[in-house]
């Protein structure tokens, strides 16, 4: 099973359970509770748990999508690894567990098939390596005092008093919606498919072609006398199941199998 595909998946289902959900805070903001009456009460349950379901959905997807692209950046080095470094164990391994970074700067050299060097300082190389560090402070849960702060208050005595009051959606899923980042989801898949789009844009073209085809496949196989990978399946599954009538009913009386509708034929790319 192709990882990357796996994982491209496993983002599209969880986006279009988001977006089913039509979160949109700037217009479903509810008043405070002593401000509504009883029907916009009862819809605090029904709304806090859409969002509550949403805002989970969002912190799995923005964690996922660096790991996304990753697995794009290995899928690369499997298929296209220069022999010298695949034959050999040890520079296999140095080679796949550099940094991210130092693997994406040096495709070109550890791979066949590049036209062009990989440009870490170009706007989509410098978006994914910042969204990594977004990532890093969300999923680690790192202490950064700028992301996580919502409002200032000071104390008389006990008493607290706020720098501005704010109302209970605000300090509730507001800050929720500000912590897990709902609002830079849409920016962040974006850079993620750009990167991927730039480092294949890298490939010579007849490279580029065969590896956008393989990338977009979950089920791969490996011919293990040349090391080359192809597709094993087409995308159409065909389920069938045996029929027995008339028709095929031998002269003696032996029953005959037979296949119940027209199966289309099924396989991918050859091996060889």
């Amino acid at each position: 099973m192709n990882p990357y595909q796996r994982l491209r998946r496993a983002v599209e289902k969880m986006l279009s359970e988001v977006h089913a959900l039509d979160l949109q805070p700037e217009t479903q903001a509810i008043p405070d509770i002593t401000e509504v009456d009883d029907i916009q009460q009862d819809r605090w349950g029904e709304i806090l748990g859409r969002y509550s379901k949403g805002l989970g959905l969002c912190f799995g997807i923005r964690s996922m999508l660096p790991v996304m692209a990753e697995a794009y950046v290995n899928f690369l080095l499997f298929a296209l690894m220069r022999p010298e470094l695949k034959s050999d164990d040890r520079l296999r391994e140095n080679t796949i567990r550099q940094p991210i970074d130092v693997r994406v700067k040096s495709l070109h050299m550890t791979c066949v098939g590049f036209a062009n060097p990989v440009d870490y300082s170009s706007p989509a190389c410098k978006s994914y390596h910042t969204l990594v560090n977004e990532r890093n402070d969300l999923l680690h849960g790192n202490v950064v005092l700028e992301k996580l702060r919502f409002n200032d208050v000071y104390f008389h005595g006990r008493v607290p008093v706020f720098k501005e009051y704010r109302s209970m959606w605000e300090r509730t899923v507001g800050v929720e919606i500000n912590a897990v980042g709902l609002q830079r989801l849409s920016e962040e898949v974006a850079t993620v498919n750009a990167f991927i789009e730039y480092l294949s844009s890298c490939m010579k073209p007849d490279v580029k072609k065969n590896i956008d085809m393989m990338s977009d496949k979950r089920d791969l196989g490996l011919n293990q006398q040349n090391g080359r990978i192809g597709i094993l399946f087409s995308d159409r599954l065909v389920d069938m199941h045996m029929v027995m009538d008339s028709k095929t009913t031998a002269p003696n009386g032996d029953a005959q199998p037979g296949v119940a509708g027209d199966a289309p034929p099924v396989g991918g790319a050859p091996l060889n």
